[in-house]
């Protein structure tokens, strides 16, 4: 019949009378409780951290023990820092922070760098710009992982804890670093050949008031997107129309190519639809130059090596790309 062994550590002293009391908080721990407390949602945390919602709850549990004080204020429906969790997190975020840089700088001495980059980017700029490249990225650095948040909102990356945001032009904090990723991008008009099926296609500028246009707000609530184009050096904008308004690019394609109506999208963003004959590309002598994508991060003395291959690597492969 098999035993059970217990080994313990050497400094247990666990049913010694007499004995000092319990030891410190160790370092995974404090790392739980800061992803936590960042968070304020022990299941967002946990995704971070790469383990489950129970396993963050359960070290929480762990390190209140030790340091015997409550730190979160837990329901079924919020998670919130008590008054001693929230000075805990004030004087541990920072400390952190620094240990974090410190321990990246070991990565900007090797050939490999290593980590994760988390990524928050808009779906059009990941589809044209990140994801045809991240085959050959991983190939190259196969001991940096990366992790794609996709949304169409101006994230406080710091505060959401991304290493880069992805979005188009540069207005951004004063704090941040902004580099341009690829040209500038070329808009383009766009209809499934179904949708002319029984309607004339347009031939001038003014024509597309006749027809339903698919439009695109920049946000929930935001202003909508205005069809402006460059006509003979002249910048003309066209008040289109249209029954359908959508809040990102890939439902303007998506509707287009069903029939609903006439798109105006990044002619990058189309380039398969355009191939493979769902969408055709109208009033060809007329196009739309808007803004091109940053990549922005925040202002650091030493950009660690995970973040500094990545842009390096994208910039580059744009680059590439545009010539």
């Amino acid at each position: 019949m098999s035993k059970k062994v217990i080994i313990k550590h050497p400094a247990s002293t666990e049913g010694i009378e007499g004995s000092l009391p319990s030891p410190p908080v160790h370092f995974p721990g404090l790392l739980t409780f800061e992803a936590a407390a960042r968070h304020l949602n022990f299941a967002r945390a946990a995704a971070e951290l790469g383990v489950t919602p129970t396993a963050v709850s359960r070290t929480i549990k762990s390190v209140e023990a030790q340091l015997n004080v409550r730190l979160f204020n837990r329901t079924t429906r919020s998670v919130s820092l008590t008054e001693a969790g929230a000075s805990l997190n004030a004087e541990l975020a920072p400390a952190l922070a620094l240990i974090k840089s410190s321990l990246s700088q070991v990565s900007l001495a090797t050939d490999q760098p290593s980590g994760t980059v988390r990524v928050n980017s808009s779906y059009v700029a990941y589809h044209i710009l990140i994801e045809p490249h991240l085959t050959p990225f991983f190939e190259k650095f196969p001991r940096i992982n990366v992790e794609i948040s996709l949304d169409n909102q101006l994230s406080d990356i710091v505060n959401a804890g991304f290493d880069i945001g992805i979005r188009m032009g540069k207005r951004l904090q004063n704090d941040m670093v902004a580099v341009q990723l690829g040209a500038v991008q070329k808009r383009i008009v766009v209809a499934a050949p179904g949708y002319f099926l029984e309607r004339s296609e347009p031939q001038t500028l003014d024509e597309l008031l006749t027809h339903n246009c698919i439009r695109q707000r920049y946000s929930v609530g935001g202003r909508l997107f205005e069809w402006k184009f460059d006509a003979h050096g002249q910048m003309v904008q066209i008040d289109v129309q249209g029954r359908l308004v959508v809040d990102e690019m890939r439902s303007v394609l998506d509707a287009a190519i069903q029939g609903h109506g006439i798109g105006f999208v990044f002619e990058d963003f189309a380039k398969q639809e355009l191939a493979n004959g769902t969408l055709r590309q109208i009033l060809k002598q007329h196009s739309g130059m808007d803004d091109a994508f940053h990549l922005y991060y925040p202002h650091r003395k030493h950009m660690p090596g995970k973040l500094r291959a990545f842009v390096d690597y994208m910039r580059t492969a744009n680059r590439a790309r545009r010539s």
